[in-house]
């Protein structure tokens, strides 16, 4: 298991392989994930080189969050300064470093000339997004968090169905309340994301907000939604039909869950990203249904919702072992109605995928 110290080891190496002297990391996921610190206002100095006694890591934050710092990353030194960054840019500067590594996704313009200032003469070069990539494999506390997490997605939804929450009567908005609820109840931190209830028409919105549309008998029911635990996320969808369904509805899921079976038989290590997607995306496309299908497979999941690795047509890279990553395929038909199945999975090497997300795929009818 990693811990954040290990963690900035491996950006370390990095760095210093990419010829930096320093790294400054702005991004405050990705000081979290770096540090274990949780506040608003964050931003980290990793040198490439040094002993801890004479470089050492340093944490920056404002007054706010003094005792919180010291409680959550103990062993990185503090740095008491609301602007956070341009004082670590001063900081580089004082300790000569001369070429220091930025996370140029999350700078703006603005802000990078206060850091050219302030570190008085010394190179800005992007890192490009080091500290994504690795936080692309998961360790085991990452794992768990996320198990966790799925698990309480998975029991929520049992519980809304067999309280009779999902039925006719009810409106979308509702029934996203109920099972946001049930997630909290359960120890969830907070709903991964705006929980998604699309019935009816609605559910060929493949990102669609409920409303205060009434659910109706004959409706596909997609559900969209995930928990938050220990600030790891999951990701589900299942889609449901209320009363009998339609000869083409059933079509329609039979070919989704064929597709999302595909995906998911195509996750290993060193597979292309591209040619996952294709796995799925090629058997929708032969049942003449390819137009439908208009989002990528899947994505990387931690502590963000969305994260890499990006698993579609226009991905690029491999997948690795530890990897957690969502696999979705959909179909969505404008006016009639749409299917999306999801699960969170975790690449392993030399087995099946870990399947985190364990409510049933068959066709749920109520």
């Amino acid at each position: 298991m990693s811990t954040p110290a290990s963690r900035r080891e491996r950006l370390r190496e990095a760095a210093r392989s990419a010829g930096l002297d320093a790294a400054l990391v702005t991004r405050l996921v990705n000081v979290r994930y770096l540090t274990g610190f949780t506040g608003s206002n964050g931003a980290l100095l990793v040198p490439a080189s040094g002993s801890a006694a004479d470089r050492p890591d340093v944490l920056a934050t404002d007054g706010r969050y003094t005792t919180q710092a010291g409680a959550q990353a103990p062993d990185v030194e503090l740095l008491v300064d609301r602007a956070t960054a341009p004082a670590l840019a001063g900081r580089a500067a004082a300790d000569g470093h001369r070429r220091l590594g930025f996370e140029s996704h999350d700078v703006t313009v603005d802000l990078h000339r206060v850091l050219a200032d302030r570190a008085a003469g010394a190179e800005l070069v992007s890192l490009r997004q080091a500290v994504e990539a690795l936080r692309a494999v998961k360790d085991d506390d990452e794992i768990a968090r996320l198990r966790e997490a799925c698990a309480i997605a998975d029991r929520a939804l049992a519980g809304l169905l067999a309280a009779g929450g999902l039925r006719a009567g009810r409106t979308e908005r509702e029934v996203g309340r109920d099972l946001d609820s049930r997630m909290l109840d359960l120890g969830a931190d907070a709903p991964s994301f705006e929980t998604i209830v699309a019935a009816g028409p609605d559910s060929a919105i493949p990102h669609h907000r409920p409303t205060d549309r009434v659910l109706e008998r004959g409706d596909l029911v997609k559900l969209d939604f995930g928990a938050t635990y220990g600030g790891y996320h999951s990701d589900m969808t299942r889609t449901l039909v209320l009363g009998e369904p339609a000869g083409w509805q059933r079509e329609v899921y039979e070919l989704v869950r064929a597709a999302q079976a595909a995906g998911r038989a195509a996750l290993a290590p060193g597979a292309d990203v591209r040619a996952v997607d294709a796995a799925a995306r090629d058997l929708i496309a032969a049942a003449g249904r390819g137009d439908a299908f208009a989002h990528g497979l899947g994505h990387g999941v931690g502590l963000e919702i969305h994260e890499a690795p990006a698993v579609s047509p226009l991905g690029a890279g491999t997948l690795a072992d530890r990897m957690a990553v969502t696999v979705e395929p959909g179909v969505y038909l404008p006016g009639r109605g749409g299917v999306r199945i999801e699960d969170t999975l975790v690449v392993r090497h030399g087995g099946d995928p870990e399947l985190l997300t364990t409510t049933t795929k068959d066709l749920v009818v109520l």
